[in-house]
């Protein structure tokens, strides 16, 4: 549903003191960075100014943010289901505010493989947390680091790298960039726990 343009209104205004005090600037402080006056500021973020286009670019430049960030409304679509890789044992949902970037959620229950020849290795970047047990993660032939529950990894995934389990299964929850999923699509014909999950290929 989307909103009045008295309720975006609003919203945006709180927005924008909401992303000051944030930052912890002053009215002048962010006046200054918007070649606005303090009042005129202070006008805009109470409702006793028109919110004008010119305004808003300059102010959200200011606030380190984007113009469409700023009016955003919410969508109907904010609950997204997950799609089931059953032969792989994983579920993926795509992030839709960074196209090309992915979630997998993976049940793990073999350690890394020993053989260095089976790590990958690929661009992007890859960042990891772990939500039950505990995971292995290689990097290179000689790092190896133990990722307990709770713990999170990120890593460039042009090292050579692979993740599995210790003492047990693990479940891990993993962000994949663009390129780090073209990477494991690309490889997908690959068998064992050479890093994370062989994603799905999407449309």
């Amino acid at each position: 549903m989307e909103q009045s343009n008295e309720e975006l209104d609003s919203l945006v205004r709180k927005r924008i003191r909401a992303l000051r005090v944030a930052q912890g600037w002053s009215l002048e402080e962010l006046a200054g960075r918007a070649n606005l006056s303090q009042s005129s500021l202070s006008r805009i973020e109470n409702g006793q100014r028109r919110l004008a286009l010119d305004q808003l670019v300059t102010l959200a430049r200011a606030l380190d943010t984007t113009l469409d960030q700023l009016v955003e409304t919410a969508s109907d679509d904010v609950i997204i289901s997950p799609m089931i890789d059953s032969a792989h044992g994983l579920m993926r949902w795509p992030v839709k505010g960074e196209p090309g970037m992915t979630v997998v959620r993976q049940r793990m229950t073999e350690p890394p493989p020993d053989n260095p020849a089976r790590m990958r290795a690929h661009p992007g970047r890859e960042w990891l947390v772990v939500l039950s047990g505990t995971a292995v993660l290689m990097l290179g032939h000689h790092r190896r680091f133990r990722v307990e529950t709770n713990q999170a990894a990120e890593f460039p995934t042009m090292l050579p790298h692979a993740i599995g389990a210790e003492g047990g299964p693990c479940e891990i929850l993993g962000i994949f960039d663009r390129d780090a999923r073209r990477g494991h699509q690309r490889d997908d014909r690959r068998s064992g726990n050479d890093c994370a999950p062989d994603l799905p290929r999407t449309t």
